[in-house]
């Protein structure tokens, strides 16, 4: 789809696009009473814990990349929670774990997702807090039409729902039974939620002091009381098999906040890419790109086998990196993993044949980092249990929780992309009288001392979430995402070579045929690797995929049309403004005016 935002045009407004088409028309209708992107994205993501609870919820969280007017580089947003202070490796081994659940209330950290979109709207919104949250109510307490895909993992945890998670029940099977597909189905007490919230921050006066007044209610009042007294009186079952007491608390709310952070950035012909920290797993892409500008893929056919797996054996590079020496409040190198002679050693790494070894780098200083990834990938891992996991694929289980992304661009120059995820209902049960559950981002977290990722108090887990902004060389810009774990990066990846080297447009490159490895470590439970694994979609053609076997990529072909969900929106140095979703599931949307 192509917009106009000339100045001299009426009617222009912007382009929205996000996972689910309610939330993009919710968008669009901020947009066209006169927000801006970020009243926009702020609805949106609201909408979204509405329409898609297996995906994203409030108790989720987000990282975010925005750019303002006029501001010469984007600025990350971190609604990324931190581990509670309960959160220790001694706690969690006393109750004689050696990972932390994939799912229940042991694997929550401070719920972030509110705050953040609070921050949001305070400092770069327009609209007042019932303009934004007054699509997300109305959702919730009318009603929105279930996709077949909510109905269908509701389904599938009825039974466990009843016996174990009495509260979930309550909600997502009202009456006793899981609701149907495309049925009328609401949340009031998620509405009831909201609708409180809102009227005990309208007592304050004018819009920034009832924003703040929300954030306190949020973290101090009647929702941060009812997330205490559940998880400290609550023994219930998890994804390690059994009935365990979460370690949050409203005081391990109280003292958390979102906040702004500078992204890291690497140069790759003529297009500056941003992405969050090391904190997260944003960089990987980057060095994926710094590996890859030392090789042919620039003048690779982007369907071809040499591509498919030349790409491939760079990501594989890349993210055993990410396993090594990625984590929050560690010295990550990642000036010398990025640098031109140590990625120029890495690419030469890559052979004719896929590797079936784990290879982070061997950085002085950092030798132990790399044998101890090496290491647990060797190791068993454990199983992910009820509601574990973060996979986005069609083929792969439908009760495992996922991620929603949407990015918007306004006529006045405005953009951001942001990936919400977290509190999905089937990872943890719900918080009685609020309507949701918390996040399960915890299991990201390793119960050994001494690594990057290991378990602390106020550490931010190492997230998969990984929005994405790019600066062209004619001065083009773009906001880009998916949801998909630790395919995420690896997806825009591949579309974002496709654009550059092919030439291919925003729908042209999501169209095309995809495809992803699980060679290293997990992020999600049971936390394993698989090596030499890819995956990719029949449209790579039986010949690619013959090719890829012969170089021995253990490969297995997905169903078609079922490997990613991208969205993303571009704005050209001539105010064109450009946006593209995934036909992937039928669910994504771009929409603009």
């Amino acid at each position: 789809m192509t917009f106009t935002t000339r100045p001299d045009i009426a009617g222009t407004f912007g382009v929205v696009t996000s996972t689910h088409w309610i939330a993009s028309a919710v968008g669009m209708g901020i947009l066209e009473r006169g927000g801006n992107a970020f009243d926009a994205a702020v609805a949106a993501g609201f909408v979204l814990q509405v329409v898609e609870p297996h995906l994203n919820g409030p108790g989720g969280e987000f990282p975010a990349i925005l750019r303002l007017a006029g501001d010469p580089a984007p600025r990350v947003l971190c609604a990324q929670g931190v581990a509670p202070a309960g959160a220790t490796i001694a706690q969690y081994r006393a109750q004689g774990l050696d990972a932390v659940p994939g799912s229940g209330l042991l694997a929550s950290v401070v719920p972030g997702a509110f705050d953040g979109w609070m921050l949001l709207l305070r400092d770069h919104g327009t609209m007042t807090l019932r303009e934004v949250l007054g699509p997300a109510i109305y959702h919730a307490e009318r009603g929105h039409a279930l996709l077949p895909r909510v109905a269908h993992t509701i389904a599938g945890l009825a039974d466990f729902f009843a016996a174990e998670w009495p509260t979930s029940a309550a909600i997502w099977c009202p009456g006793g039974a899981a609701p149907q597909p495309r049925a009328l189905f609401a949340n009031p007490a998620l509405a009831a939620t909201w609708t409180r919230l809102l009227r005990e921050a309208e007592t304050a006066r004018g819009r920034e002091a009832q924003i703040e007044a929300a954030r306190r209610i949020w973290s101090q009042g009647f929702v941060a009381q009812a997330i205490d007294a559940f998880l400290r009186t609550s023994e219930l079952m998890d994804g390690a098999g059994a009935r365990r007491r979460g370690v949050l608390t409203g005081q391990d709310m109280a003292g958390w906040q979102a906040g702004y952070e500078d992204p890291v950035s690497h140069t790759y012909h003529g297009w500056e890419v941003f992405k969050t920290g090391p904190w997260g797993q944003g960089p990987v892409l980057l060095q994926s790109l710094a590996i890859l500008a030392h090789t042919a893929v620039a003048g690779m056919d982007t369907r071809s086998a040499d591509f498919v797996h030349l790409v491939t054996e760079a990501m594989k590079l890349a993210y055993a990196d990410r396993e090594a020496f990625y984590g929050d409040g560690a010295d990550v190198p990642l000036a010398r993993l990025l640098s031109p002679d140590h990625t120029a050693a890495r690419a030469a790494l890559i052979g004719p044949r896929a590797s079936l070894d784990q290879r982070p780098s061997r950085l002085a200083g950092f030798e132990a980092l790399a044998e101890a990834a090496i290491a647990r990938a060797q190791g068993a891992g454990g199983a992910a249990g009820i509601g574990g996991g973060e996979p986005t694929m069609a083929h792969l289980a439908e009760r495992r929780g996922d991620t929603v992304h949407l990015d918007v661009i306004d006529r006045l120059g405005n953009m951001i992309a942001v990936t919400p995820s977290g509190g999905w209902l089937q990872s943890s049960p719900a918080i009685p009288g609020l309507g949701f559950c918390l996040n399960t981002r915890a299991q990201m977290f390793w119960l050994e001392e001494g690594l990057p990722q290991s378990l602390a108090p106020g550490r931010r887990p190492r997230t998969t979430l990984s929005p994405s902004f790019a600066r062209g060389p004619g001065g083009e810009e773009m906001a880009f995402g998916t949801p998909g774990g630790d395919q995420q990066d690896q997806w825009q990846l591949i579309w974002f070579l496709r654009m550059v080297h092919a030439g291919m447009g925003l729908q042209q490159a999501i169209d095309a045929p995809l495809f992803h490895t699980a060679h290293f470590t997990g992020s999600f439970a049971p936390r394993v690797a698989d090596p030499g694994s890819l995956v990719v979609e029949p449209a790579v053609g039986a010949d690619v995929i013959a090719d890829l076997r012969a170089r021995g990529h253990r490969v297995d072909v997905a169903e078609d049309w079922s490997i990613g969900r991208l969205t993303a929106a571009r704005r050209g140095p001539d105010g064109l403004l450009t946006a593209a979703a995934t036909p992937r599931l039928m669910q994504a949307y771009a929409v603009g005016r």
